[in-house]
This record gives C-alpha cells, structure tokens and sequence, in this order.
C-alpha cells in the first residue's frame, strides 16, 4: 500500500511538471520567428493561402490561447502537420514518432549494456581497490571521459570502412554498418534467411551502440566504484563483517543495494541526456532518427515538428526521473515510506 501511495504522489507531481515544460517549449518554439516566412516569399503562394495556413497554424491569436489550443489537440493525437518546404500536409505525429523509435531502440540498448558493464566493472574496482583490475578500469574510464562521442564514433567508422574493405577482398558480403536493417522491416527475415537477417541486424546497430556506450560506460563504472566504496565503509557493512557474514554476501546483500541509489540517478539523468545527445551519432552513421527530426525542424523553422520532438523529449525526462523515483523506493523502502 505504502508503494501504490508513493507511485501515485509521483505521478501527481510529474503531470504538472510535464504540462509547465510543455509550455515553456511552445513559448520558446514561437519566438524563434514566422514558420510561414519560407512560404511567403516562393512564387505562385496567394495572399489567401497564407492567410488559411496562418489560421489553422493560430498564428492570429496570443501565445496563450495558441497553446490551450495546441494541447487540446495535441491530448488527442492531432499534432498538426509540417510546413517545411516540401512536406505539405505532412502529419507530425508519425513522422516524430517513428524518429523516436529509431532513436530509442538504438539508445536503450546501448544504456541497457553500459549500465550492466558499468556496474560490474565499478563492483569490481570498489572491492579489489588498488589493485591491476582498478588501475585498468579506471584508465579506460578516463580515456573514454575524455574522448568525444562524435571522436569515438568517427573512429570506429574509419575502422569499420577498412574492416569491410578487407571483407569485400576476401569476397564475401560487407555487413559492418550496413543500412538494410534501417529500411527493411523483420518480417523480410522469411526472405532472406534468419542468419543473414541477424548479420545485417547486428552490422547496422554495433557500431553506433559501442559509440554511446563508451561514455556511458565510463559513467556508470566511476560512479559505482565511488559509491560502492562509500558503502563498504559504512559502520552497518563493518558491523556485518564482525558478525562473520561471509563477504560474497556483505557485498551484495548489504553494500551492493544501497551503493546503486546514486546510479539510479545518474542512469535516468544520463538516458535523457543521451537521447538528445544521439544526434551526432545518428548524423555520423546515417540514422534517420530524432537527430534528423530536429535539425531539419530547425532549419525550416517547423513549429509543429519542433513541439513533437521538445515534448517527445520531455516526457522521456519525466518518465525516466519517474522510473527513478520508483526505483528508489524499492531499494530503500525508507524512501517511499517517508
């Protein structure tokens, strides 16, 4: 009962949170100049088709009624259409959320490996302190720290290219960072075999997922060390080695749980983090996701895409601080008791 209660004050204190930044956002997208001014200068566009497109777009009205009238819509999955050049009539909703898909199903794969490696290794370094298995894990975390996403991924991308040449020499079929997965839907592994999918599958999502997971990586494992050292000299985990308790369990039984609070918070943070930093990864490796979403919203200056993408991203923040919140309470029943 006392988890339904805390689940419930979370989720009264996120839906205020989400509606303040949505609005904030859509101050924000209508200051940045008149969407129409790309239309309005190309010939053959009429006065009167302006002004409908001005109408529909409430372009006429004040930023606050604009926005109750946008979310209104936006609640029952009308999030308007494009008005990039080109795109006329193009509806938001499943241009945006098909972006996201692309771009989440990279990215949570890529969270989901680092966090697991991360936390192992940061285990691992906390309990042999000082020794070769520390001093190794933490040179890599600072070696990744200090490298670029886009560095990294530029890297593995030259490798990849040399590595495919070398492939193709020894005639056989270029798999490494391969697009096909990109544009070919699972259904089409009946066609060309399971074991040619599952190569094209791996080849086109490796190289990118490596790319964020090497920052994350480095988070996630200096983190978990610095927190787990933490634990293991707190006076409880003391008072359980004077017991007797063999030291396989203090670690995970009584440090282990405790020291993974702080990357919880590092884990939601991060997620929504790298969800928007993937553009860079995403424009290096030829992914049509939420990194070419923006950009082209941006130079086109689209209000209606912007919104979907702002939002999009900002229930992504609320949601993962929810997940967090709720994983705090399941860690420290202190927390949602309190």
């Amino acid at each position: 009962m006392n988890l339904v209660i805390y689940v419930l004050r979370r989720l009264a204190i996120s839906i205020p949170i989400l509606l303040v930044g949505t609005f904030l956002c859509f101050v924000m997208v209508a200051a940045t100049g008149d969407p129409l001014a790309e239309l309005r200068g190309r010939p053959g566009i009429s006065a009167d088709s302006i002004a409908r497109l001005s109408a529909d777009l409430g372009l006429d009205k004040g930023i606050v009624p604009r926005y109750f009238d946008w979310l209104g819509h936006f609640i029952t999955g009308d999030w308007g259409v494009s008005v990039a050049q080109g795109a006329a009539q193009d509806p938001v909703f499943p241009k945006v959320m098909s972006a996201f898909g692309v771009t989440f199903s990279l990215v949570v794969g890529a969270e989901i490996l680092a966090l697991i490696i991360g936390v192992a290794v940061g285990v691992l370094a906390a309990v042999k302190q000082y020794s070769v298995v520390d001093y190794i894990a933490t040179t890599l975390a600072f070696l990744l720290f200090s490298m670029p996403i886009f560095c990294i991924a530029i890297v593995l991308k030259t490798y990849a290219i040399e590595l495919n040449t070398v492939i193709r020499d020894l005639g056989l079929t270029e798999w490494l960072g391969n697009p096909w997965i990109r544009t070919t839907s699972p259904e089409n592994m009946n066609s060309t075999g399971f074991g040619d999918f599952l190569t094209k599958y791996v080849g086109a999502y490796l190289l990118p997922t490596l790319s964020i997971m090497a920052i994350s990586f480095a988070a996630y494992s200096r983190f978990q060390r610095a927190s787990m050292l933490d634990t293991l000299n707190a006076d409880y985990v003391r008072t359980a080695r004077a017991k007797g308790i063999p030291g396989s369990r203090v670690i995970f039984r009584h440090a282990f749980r405790n020291a993974l609070i702080p990357v919880t918070t590092l884990f939601s943070v991060n997620f929504a983090q790298v969800l928007t930093g993937a553009i860079i990864t995403e424009r290096v490796f030829s992914w049509n996701g939420m990194g070419t979403v923006l950009v082209d919203a941006v130079d086109h200056n689209d209000p209606n895409v912007l919104m979907g993408w702002l939002v999009v991203i900002a229930t992504t923040v609320v949601v993962a601080n929810l997940i967090a919140d709720l994983v705090y309470g399941i860690l420290d029943p202190r927390i949602r008791v309190g």
